[in-house]
């Protein structure tokens, strides 16, 4: 027969298997119902523990009948909810996370039964075998499950389906960091030198060299938003689904943003402009109605590389080799993230509205002349930068 115990201490009893179970309400269900939860242990000494442990968990407390679900069921109705304000390759990034990485682990277990333990099984397995084709995942890409876990978890106890989000004591594995490759200057001339004869790619990625732009940016770029004063308004992105172009907002909030070019830069720009076919700067070089797709800016990067003789790199160290030359250069800190795009929490929104014009035209000014050796012989007037910085 079970024992009662004080208000608010739960009910113990032995269960005809000779364990002992110690029970508490949770919660209640729409009809008034109590919702239960209980733990088991194989003595009444060991069991008092463990209905501590449980007491202090539910305190304050109060589940509700939506708490009846399993972490599948929880997390499609989470992503439902979340993917409304997510980018779509972020949202897509999220299904295919939770589809091959979670569920098949844990999608049927009740969403109130994920333990700390359940959770470290799983990346354990991750690592080891995680990958659709075989082989495991890298800790980074494990640490990410861990953290859109956390972030569903989270969600789950603000809604009262949960008491304790389990990834607090979960722990993902650690991600080393390394250091990102960078384009030195005789690998800038190297690189730039399988574009010669090739307007289309030698005007990119200088463009890209000395601005440091996404590559989503860059592929999306308009002569709309080049204005004849050498001001580049970054204002979307673009990315490519079944061939087509998807255009879409920038990464971050501080994504939409306006660099002011250096003379060389602008040059270019203006000389490409004559003989523009398109209202895209880097048109598709098959169908100038299209942007360049950011997935053929990436295969040139690789194949340019390739042919120079020059180590791998992925297209985002050419946006590192940018912000790293700048750095370098002199370049203000609270100015680079402004131009990069950045929106972190080590930069406020303050840091980039008190953002001067004088900080922009300061910042180009520097990055264009620490690379004039590689641009100056065929992107002249580089004397006249000063001049045209001064009248800004």
């Amino acid at each position: 027969m079970a024992k009662r115990r004080s208000n608010g201490e739960g009910t113990v009893r032995r269960r005809p298997d000779g364990r002992w179970e110690g029970r508490i309400i949770a919660g209640h269900k729409d009809n008034g119902k109590p919702i239960y939860r209980s733990v088991f242990a194989p003595t009444q000494k060991e069991l008092t523990e463990k209905l501590r442990v449980l007491i202090r968990q539910y305190q304050g407390v109060e589940l509700g009948e939506n708490s009846r679900v399993t972490l599948g069921e929880w997390l499609d109705i989470w992503l439902r909810r979340k993917e409304k304000s997510l980018r779509e390759s972020t949202a897509e990034l999220y299904r295919s996370t939770i589809r091959h990485h979670i569920v098949p682990h844990l999608g049927t277990k009740m969403l109130s039964q994920i333990t700390p333990i359940h959770l470290q099984s799983l990346y354990a397995s991750l690592l080891q075998s995680g990958r659709v084709s075989g082989g495991g995942l890298s800790n980074a890409t494990v640490r990410k499950v861990h953290m859109l876990l956390h972030e569903a978890f989270a969600d789950a106890v603000r809604e009262k389906r949960l008491a304790e989000n389990p990834t607090l004591d979960a722990v993902p594995p650690k991600v080393e960091r390394k250091e990102m490759p960078v384009l030195q200057r005789e690998q800038i001339e190297k690189l730039l030198a399988q574009t010669n004869g090739d307007a289309l790619w030698h005007d990119f990625f200088t463009t890209e060299l000395m601005t440091g732009l996404r590559r989503g940016e860059i592929c999306a770029l308009r002569w709309e938003d080049y204005s004849e004063d050498g001001c580049l308004h970054v204002c979307r992105s673009v990315r490519c689904k079944s061939g087509r172009p998807i255009l879409g907002e920038p990464k971050t909030d501080g994504g939409k943003r306006t660099i002011l070019l250096p003379m060389s830069v602008k040059n270019l720009m203006d000389k490409r402009k004559e003989t523009a076919v398109s209202d895209w700067i880097f048109p598709h070089p098959k169908d100038d109605s299209m942007p360049l797709p950011p997935s053929s800016a990436y295969h040139k990067l690789k194949s340019l590389l390739r042919k120079a003789g020059l180590p791998d790199m992925r297209f985002h160290d050419l946006r590192h080799t940018f912000s790293t030359t700048a750095a370098a250069a002199g370049v203000d800190p609270k100015t680079l993230p402004a131009l990069l795009g950045h929106t972190k929490a080590s930069f406020s929104l303050d840091v980039y509205t008190s953002m001067t014009d004088d900080m922009k035209v300061h910042a180009q000014t520097v990055v264009g002349n620490f690379i004039t050796d590689v641009f100056g012989k065929e992107l002249k007037p580089w004397q006249e930068e000063e001049k045209r910085a001064k009248e800004v």
